[in-house]
């Protein structure tokens, strides 16, 4: 048995019922379950659709995202997620960079590095190296004036806590942040690189090694094995290409607004949805989110 999820922009609750009855209809689905009024429905159904992703491009002109996946197992033990442009709104190299006067540059570069077409440790040791000599207070600075949190991830850490899974961050970014981040939304443990300092200024070199794409799909090997779980009890999320690694282990691997390149080896791609998508993919209902 599988289960299809459709949802739309939290902002803008439009899902139309009709829509969702025509289509539970025409794949022989179970009832309709709404999980939020207007925002995300579900239904059963017995098999994946032959015709699944035309018909999610076509829902994408309406604004909705689509998921199927199996319905056992939906609920999981345990989040791994990015943080830029993930759990947060953006980059957080890029807005060192900006302040540092190399913002369009650092920019482009992580853009391309994010999409994959770049190698990701050539990537981040080149745009390490041009934050040299600004002053460790700065990222302190980024924190308090430029980061913000991506909505949906107070509700999602706090549903999914509050229900025993366990929660960890890991970034290609840095430990300042990432350790600021992980206490905010409640994670219990976070892993990201380290940007050296000395004399109070950036030295332009991150710690060795660098973690990438193999350092996060160990993290999820080395938790799980610690906490007794197996991959298929993870949900994974990011956005960028070192990110696929993780999303295809995980049992449900889930790529949030995420580079084309990315989105397109991910079988569960929220284009429209927040952080909360996550939680109705689990099925949970709104009315038990806990934020």
């Amino acid at each position: 048995m599988f289960v299809a999820t459709l949802l739309t922009a939290p902002a803008q609750p439009s899902l139309d019922p009709v829509l969702a009855n025509s289509l539970r209809s025409a794949w022989g689905g179970g009832d309709l379950n709404w999980l939020a009024p207007g925002e995300a429905v579900e239904f059963a159904i017995p098999a994946t659709p032959d015709n699944l992703w035309q018909v999610w491009d076509d829902l994408q002109g309406l604004g909705i995202d689509l998921m199927v996946q199996p319905a056992k197992g939906r609920r999981k033990a345990m989040l791994l997620a990015d943080m830029d442009s993930t759990m947060i709104q953006q980059e957080c190299i890029d807005e060192l960079a900006e302040v540092a006067g190399v913002g369009p540059h650092v920019r482009e570069i992580t853009a391309r590095a994010m999409n994959g077409e770049l190698d990701f440790e050539g990537a981040l040791i080149e745009r390490v190296g041009l934050l040299q000599g600004l002053d460790e207070a700065v990222i302190g600075q980024v924190l308090a004036e430029r980061i913000t949190l991506m909505p949906g991830g107070q509700a999602l850490l706090g549903t999914m806590k509050a229900n025993g899974a366990y929660a960890a961050l890991v970034s290609g970014g840095f430990t300042a942040f990432t350790g600021h981040v992980a206490a905010v939304l409640g994670f219990d443990e976070n892993r990201a690189n380290t940007l050296l300092v000395e004399g109070g200024k950036l030295t332009g070199v991150v710690a060795r090694p660098i973690l990438g794409r193999d350092a996060k799909v160990q993290a999820l090997h080395d938790i799980t094995a610690r906490l007794g779980l197996d991959a298929g009890d993870v949900m994974a999320v990011g956005d960028g290409a070192n990110d696929l690694g993780m999303l295809g282990l995980a049992g449900a691997g889930v790529a949030l607004h995420a580079k084309p390149s990315v989105a397109v080896e991910c079988d569960i791609r929220i284009n429209f949805g927040d952080l909360t998508a996550l939680l109705f993919l689990q099925g949970y209902k709104q009315a038990e989110f806990v934020r």
